[in-house]
């Protein structure tokens, strides 16, 4: 049975509203590996945090000669389109609170390394529509591959008339006027979607060998706590799929119920949310179970909450909670799906 964490902290003042936004995330998981029999997995030490995404492996080659193995990957697919509104790491390279993503290419700041020495991936980028690969064709017209940012649209915006037209008869992007202020204007618009996979070649000698992997994950989130049952139908199932989603439990509820707002007929709380996923059930690739995996999940502030799905979680620190499992298979009817509550000042407690 699935047990229930959540991390109930002291809530703060409130104050005013702001509109209901909302960013969604991107699913990012571990490396995939080619199927070998002569590899397990000895441990896997997995740490998530709102900024970074730190994967440890310790692989053993039980057999006596050096295995040499395919490692990938993959990224999540990003989709164009005129309301970009998934959180991509890339787009907060100014932000003075994490390190800086410097390569455009690099979208979620991907590195690797094996055995202690840096690996020198290589990036496997496609740009499809309708299935079909369209790669080769953009990068003709001079476009990136990446379906949002300036750089894509100055290139959209410097194509030829026959070339905007092909890229409109293909369904690769659509023409959206709007008036900035200096009369109507029109401006394409990306609807490809990007898959990017890092892979290299990994040798690993008989024995023991270590892979560590870091990103920057996803973070989607809304500015309001949007799960709270309130008796109505449609709200109600909101919450019930919290429940099942990020195992939000009775004491979470019970605590945001004491420090609810009430202004002009609404009920609002001093939290925003934020949503991190982890898709760990396409990586099991080796031979048997993980001898030992560690999952610690670090919720960034001390006044944070944070719930997700697991099993045998401790605090370990003022923001991290930890679960440790033997001969550990990652689930495959759920993936890590992870609830933080955010402290705002937004709202004058009442």
């Amino acid at each position: 049975m699935r047990a229930c964490l959540t991390a109930i902290l002291a809530l703060a003042v409130a104050a005013p509203a702001m509109g209901n936004d909302t960013m969604a995330q991107l699913g990012t998981g571990g490396l995939v590996f080619v199927t070998n029999e002569q590899i397990s997995m000895a441990s896997e030490d997995l740490y998530i945090s709102p900024t970074e995404v730190r994967v440890t492996y310790e692989f053993n080659n039980t057999s006596n000669e050096a295995q040499s193995i395919l490692v990938a990957f993959p990224m999540p697919d990003i989709a164009g389109s005129g309301d970009f509104m998934v959180d991509v790491p890339i787009q907060h390279a100014e932000d003075e609170d994490v390190p800086p993503i410097k390569d455009p290419e690099n979208l979620f700041g991907f590195a690797t390394s094996f055995n202690g020495a840096p690996v020198d991936a290589e990036l496997h980028q496609y740009a499809f529509s309708n299935n079909i690969d369209y790669s080769s064709l953009l990068r003709d017209m001079g476009v990136p591959l990446v379906p949002f940012g300036q750089l894509t649209a100055d290139a959209l915006g410097d194509v030829s008339d026959a070339d905007a037209q092909r890229l409109l008869s293909l369904g690769l992007v659509f023409e959206m006027e709007f008036d900035a202020g200096n009369g109507w204007q029109t401006e394409l618009v990306p609807l490809w979607t990007l898959r990017s996979t890092y892979s290299w070649e990994a040798t690993f000698p008989p024995g023991m060998s270590d892979v560590v992997h870091t990103y920057r994950p996803s973070v989607g989130g809304t500015v309001a706590t949007t799960f709270m049952p309130t008796g109505e139908a449609e709200q109600d199932a909101r919450y019930a799929e919290y429940v099942d989603k990020y195992c939000v439990d009775d004491s979470l509820v019970t605590a945001l119920g004491k420090r609810e707002i009430k202004s002009d007929g609404y009920t609002n709380y001093p939290y925003v949310e934020n949503w991190i996923s982890y898709i760990w059930s396409t990586g099991n690739n080796w031979m048997g179970p993980i001898g030992k995996f560690t999952l610690t999940i670090d919720k960034g502030e001390t006044d944070s909450l944070v719930s997700f799905c697991s099993e045998g979680v401790k605090k370990t620190g003022p923001t991290t909670f930890q679960m440790t499992a033997t001969d550990w298979y990652p689930p495959y009817e759920q993936e890590l799906e992870i609830l933080l509550l955010n402290k705002v000042d937004w709202y004058d407690e009442q």
